[in-house]
């Protein structure tokens, strides 16, 4: 296998010196293979419970318990009243427990598909997995989403623990036909070792001690092999890095910089740099709760005190100056989607990394990937549990590692901006260079100027709202109030953009998207001539809204919800639309089989039945007025 050590009779395993250092793993697989009851027999059998522990076991087998009148050691770790209900895990659980060899974290993860993403954080804080195959059922969908995402996020160590053994009489050649499955899925996936155990969670088989029944195989049990297994995660061996996390300045006499070193060791004197800024200096005190230190190293939370006056902030990253991390605002990532609503190139989200916290979108999606095949294929968007490779485009330039070289600086996730759900994990593979022939062209005349020629303060006005809510009606009779009094203006109207601008685009959620962003970059141009622009777009999509909004200065734009009902909009269809969307000639029609996210707390809510449109359009105007955009 390339790149990866196959250890069929894994008898060297049991024979490698282990070091009695703590081990994260996590157990993870299909739905239902057992890996709740692994973990509760492991430590059933490496007596590692206390005697109130196994009563209050033995009552809950007797309440919750799926093994008939036998322990059902699942609920050990199924610590939730709905997991014990549903016989399946949920959350993650952890349970911390140490041997004469070693100290353990044993991290339980749900196997079913809807809570992938509590999985692939519980994989984020391992060292190695223990992947469990059902003998009888082979190799699931779900097992293979799994191995690709302990792939991806960096561990190299797996356990492959057949499970349920018993259940197909202990035969050798049903045990070598699921890790000969395994090994085919998992052939080129950069795991340095894959060990394969023959295992009965249920009665104990090969979990603490060898097992009797398959006499066919010499290699080491569950836990002998946790105990000698190694990994190479020693973060204090990589480059020094410190994500800042707090700005400590009680008084004038004194400033700090807090946080947890992520890599690394440094000491008092050593020079470093703030990465974004790119200015030096050298650390002046290590200091924590305990007093002053001369040296520390990754994990330790401290407060480093600098010789110079620097501009640091949260969210800066500290360095090396001969080490330095990337700095840029394109980056390529592999992406793991963890949302119901899909990612859709050109959206903004809040993106995460470090301590800093920035805005961001995936600029292009260069493929998806499939988890049965591990081919690319071309997409544009990833649904929920699905995983693709993207390029993503951020607000202000971040420090970072590429994944591959620093766990803890190449990861980053995605947050909604409304919400403020994650909704996606990434791992950076490596910075996206601009041309380097491409600057910022300064400009003698600023925005500013331009509209004081203009006697007016630029400002996008954003009409929104249903197919035939009155939207371009209103907007029309705004600007010929506007102009009739002499100020600048311009409309972008749906309709009239997709005969040109974005004549490629069509209606699917995608090209939506993509059609609202171009229309807001257009008006935001628009602005820097010192223009009042009046936009009239359907634009059902709440977040696009907030990204054209957040693209210019706060005050210079004006959301105005048209709000009409969707039967009175169908009643005046006035380019028919409605009537062709009844028979199912328009697809992704708003209203229909698309759906609109009407604004939550609009600037000017307009509510047109009953009103006249000069009215609607005076009611903007005043808003205009308020905001210091117009005299009248």
């Amino acid at each position: 296998m390339d790149a990866c050590e196959i250890a069929a009779g894994a008898s060297a395993v049991s024979r490698e010196s282990a070091q009695n250092d703590l081990l994260r793993f996590v157990t993870c697989g299909s739905v239902d293979d057992g890996k709740s009851t692994l973990i509760g027999r492991l430590l059933h059998d490496s007596h590692l419970l206390m005697e109130d522990q196994l009563a209050a076991l033995s009552r809950d087998s007797a309440r919750y318990g799926t093994a008939g009148k036998e322990t059902d050691f699942a609920l050990l770790l199924d610590g939730l009243q709905a997991e014990r209900e549903q016989g399946i895990t949920i959350d993650v659980a952890y349970r911390y427990f140490t041997t004469s060899r070693r100290s353990f974290v044993s991290i339980d993860s749900p196997g079913h598909e809807q809570y992938t993403r509590n999985m692939a954080t519980a994989a984020s804080n391992a060292d190695a997995a223990v992947i469990l195959i059902d003998a009888r059922k082979g190799v699931q969908l779900q097992t293979k989403r799994h191995t690709f995402i302990c792939a991806l996020l960096g561990l190299r160590n797996i356990v492959l623990a057949i499970n349920k053994i018993d259940l197909v009489d202990f035969r050798e050649a049903d045990f070598d036909r699921n890790v000969s499955e395994y090994l085919e899925f998992a052939r080129g996936l950069s795991f340095d070792k894959i060990v394969p155990i023959p295992i009965s969670a249920r009665f104990g088989d090969n979990v603490v001690a060898a097992s009797a029944n398959t006499p066919w195989y010499a290699g080491p049990s569950l836990l002998q092999c946790l105990e000698a297994m190694r990994v190479s995660r020693d973060a204090a061996e990589l480059p020094f890095r410190f994500p800042v996390q707090w700005v400590n300045r009680p008084n004038s006499e004194f400033r700090g910089y807090a946080g947890t070193i992520a890599s690394g060791r440094i000491s008092a004197g050593d020079a470093i740099v703030v990465a974004g800024s790119g200015r030096a200096t050298r650390v002046r005190d290590i200091i924590t709760y305990d007093g002053k230190l001369q040296r520390a190293e990754a994990g330790a939370a401290i407060t480093l005190t600098l010789e110079d006056e620097l501009d640091v902030a949260r969210g800066d990253l500290l360095a090396p100056p001969d080490n330095l991390p990337s700095v840029a605002d394109q980056f390529a990532a592999c992406l793991i989607w963890m949302d119901q609503k899909p990612l859709i190139p050109g959206r903004a989200y809040h993106l995460k990394i470090g301590t800093s916290t920035v805005s961001a979108t995936v600029t292009t999606l260069k493929y998806r990937i499939d988890i049965n095949t591990r081919e690319h294929i071309s997409a544009s968007m990833l649904d929920l549990n699905e995983i693709g490779v993207c390029n993503l485009s951020t607000s202000v330039p971040v420090a970072f590692d590429g994944f591959a070289e620093n766990r803890k600086t190449g990861c980053f996730i995605l947050i909604d901006r409304t919400t403020n759900r994650t909704v996606g994990a990434g791992m950076i593979d490596f910075a996206l260079r601009r041309a380097n022939n491409i600057s910022w062209q300064p400009l003698s005349i600023a925005k500013s100027d331009r509209a004081a020629l203009k006697r007016q303060k630029p400002v996008i006005v954003w009409l929104t709202g249903m197919s035939g809510a009155g939207k371009s009606t209103i907007a029309n009779e705004l600007e010929t109030q506007l102009a009739s009094s002499g100020y600048h203006t311009m409309i972008l109207d749906g309709d009239n953009v997709r005969h040109g601008l974005n004549r490629d685009l069509g209606f699917t959620e995608p090209d939506r998207v993509e059609n609202i962003r171009r229309a807001g970059e257009v008006a935001r141009l628009m602005t820097e001539a010192g223009l009042i622009v009046i936009c009239s777009f359907i634009s059902p999509y709440r977040a696009d809204r907030d990204a054209v909004r957040a693209r210019v200065p706060e005050g210079e734009f004006i959301e105005v919800f048209v709000d009409t009902p969707l039967e009175e909009c169908a009643r005046r269809d006035p380019k028919g639309l409605y009537a062709k969307a009844a028979k199912r000639q328009i697809r992704n029609f708003t209203g229909f089989d698309s759906p609109y996210e009407a604004p939550e707390a609009p600037d000017v809510w307009l509510k047109t039945v009953g009103r006249s449109v000069p009215d609607l359009a005076d009611e903007i105007r005043r808003a205009l007025r308020d905001r210091g955009a117009i005299a009248l």
